[in-house]
């Protein structure tokens, strides 16, 4: 295993990534000359891998492709926390506000069975990726975020959901020892894993399966070829029937018209030493739950498999003109915050050391869900906007990819994420001015204060605040 090491300038990502940086060495093999596949994928994380083993398992004769700027696992699948929620959207009333309850009923099932059915995959091909379903834990930190838990309860019901259940001071106390938590809830689904083992099992799934994989192969455009399409890298090209851009945050550099729909943030994660048995013991913590607070701007966290603390903020960054590259890897301020508000939830553990700090980009919609579609009429396809909850939306996502990649009907491309796009961000520079203005308002609100006019009109608009 790598350790990492504290230096003045801040490491690449492949090792300040606490689950990049353990990663064992494997060949790389860039795209070269002139390939054909009946389907080509550029992006070899969560969402390429599982549309190449959806093509697969519709179609096992199809031939399959994919192509990836860095190596798999590289962007957000490889940098997130590892932490498997059931949930599409970002909770189950923000779909009930976006989609109505009986398409969020849906969600909610699909959302289950769709966990239910990754486990078993995952379990029938061998697939070793540290998963415990260890369930995820949200606690209050201030009375608004206890109302906030009880109306997630009562919209989780509403759904004829029975795995939410609310939690008083004692309970979560005893859950997790902090001097912060009031109460809060629990939910039963969903766990912790190591995202670049799963990314690892899939894509060695995918090649046993026939896909080719091919790495350190930038992709600098995607053209139209005949009747199919042409990806063109600097060592060779890629022409298929369909393109399938599993891209995601940086998915603007290759189709600009897309840039409106989202917005390209980067979320900032540590990685502590591992924690003695009296550590451990100190804070509770024995359901190894994943856990976020209540705030708008949220510390979401986890314990490793050998019991480090990953700790996490939703309060992400927005570098200004869509900007997604390696600059944007590391933010000293984001990690002094980190450090300061762990020592705020368990001061018992302030001297405990962070030596794995990184960050990584996530893709963000008005409404917290992704989206599809397509370009060139229809030969180069595309999803993306998982918004944080991409470790178990992008089977979903895979699944329908796959299905319009080989114009196969199914009831998943009826969803409503499917058929309408979500709203639209401002161009720049209003897009920045909103970004800022709406980070001020979401800071006012988890200082205890109320949602002023902007935050108000938004809700009405069900555009969502936080990744």
């Amino acid at each position: 295993m790598v350790k990492a090491v504290k230096r003045d300038k801040p490491p690449p990502v492949e090792q300040s990534c606490y689950w990049l940086a353990r990663r064992p060495l494997r060949p790389v093999t860039p795209l070269a000359g002139s390939e054909e596949a009946d389907v080509g994928i550029v992006g070899a994380g969560l969402t390429g891998l599982w549309t190449a083993l959806a093509i697969k398992e519709l179609d096992p004769g199809a031939s399959v492709a994919i192509v990836e700027q860095e190596v798999a696992a590289y962007g957000a699948s490889g940098r997130n926390a590892g932490m498997l929620s059931e949930t599409i959207d970002h909770g189950h009333g923000l779909a009930i506000q976006h989609f109505g309850s009986a398409e969020a009923r849906r969600l909610a099932r699909l959302g289950e069975r769709n966990i239910a059915e990754m486990v078993v995959f995952l379990e029938r091909r061998g697939i070793e990726c540290d998963y415990e379903p260890t369930g995820r834990l949200t606690v209050a930190l201030a009375p608004a975020h206890l109302e906030e838990a009880r109306r997630a309860v009562a919209a989780a019901e509403r759904l004829g959901l029975d795995t939410f259940r609310y939690l008083g001071r004692a309970e979560v106390q005893a859950a997790l020892h902090s001097p912060l938590y009031l109460g809060g809830v629990v939910v039963r689904g969903g766990g912790i894993l190591d995202p670049v083992k799963l990314v690892d099992g899939l894509r060695d799934e995918a090649e046993r399966q026939g896909v080719r994989v091919f790495e350190r192969s930038r992709v600098e455009a995607v053209e139209p070829a005949g009747a199919g399409a042409r990806v063109r890298a600097a060592g060779g090209r890629l022409t298929a029937r369909r393109i399938v851009l599993a891209t995601s945050a940086y998915t603007h550099h290759l189709l600009p018209g897309i840039t409106r729909r989202f917005l390209p943030l980067y979320d900032y994660i540590l990685v502590s030493d591992p924690l003695t048995p009296a550590q451990r013991e100190v804070i509770g913590w024995r359901g190894r739950e994943g856990v976020n607070d209540g705030r708008a701007f949220f510390n979401y966290y986890r314990l490793t498999s050998d019991d480090r603390i990953l700790w996490g903020t939703s309060e992400a960054a927005y570098h200004g003109n869509n900007r997604v590259d390696r600059s944007c890897d590391h933010s000293p301020p984001h990690y002094a915050s980190l450090r300061e508000s762990f020592r705020r939830h368990f001061p018992q553990l302030a001297a405990l050391e962070f030596p794995y700090a990184w960050g990584g980009p996530i893709c963000c919609t008005t409404r917290l869900t992704p989206f599809f579609g397509g370009a060139l009429g229809g030969r180069v396809l595309y999803g993306l906007g998982y918004t944080g909850h991409g470790l178990g939306t992008t089977r979903i996502g895979g699944r329908i990819l796959a299905h319009l990649a080989l114009s196969r009907p199914s009831d998943l491309l009826e969803l409503a994420l499917v058929r309408r796009k979500p709203f639209p961000y401002p161009p720049e520079p209003l897009r920045g001015w909103a970004v800022r203005g709406v980070a001020r308002a979401l800071r006012r609100v988890d200082r205890g204060g109320r949602p002023g006019l902007l935050l108000r009109m938004l809700d009405r608009l069900g555009v969502g605040f936080s990744s």
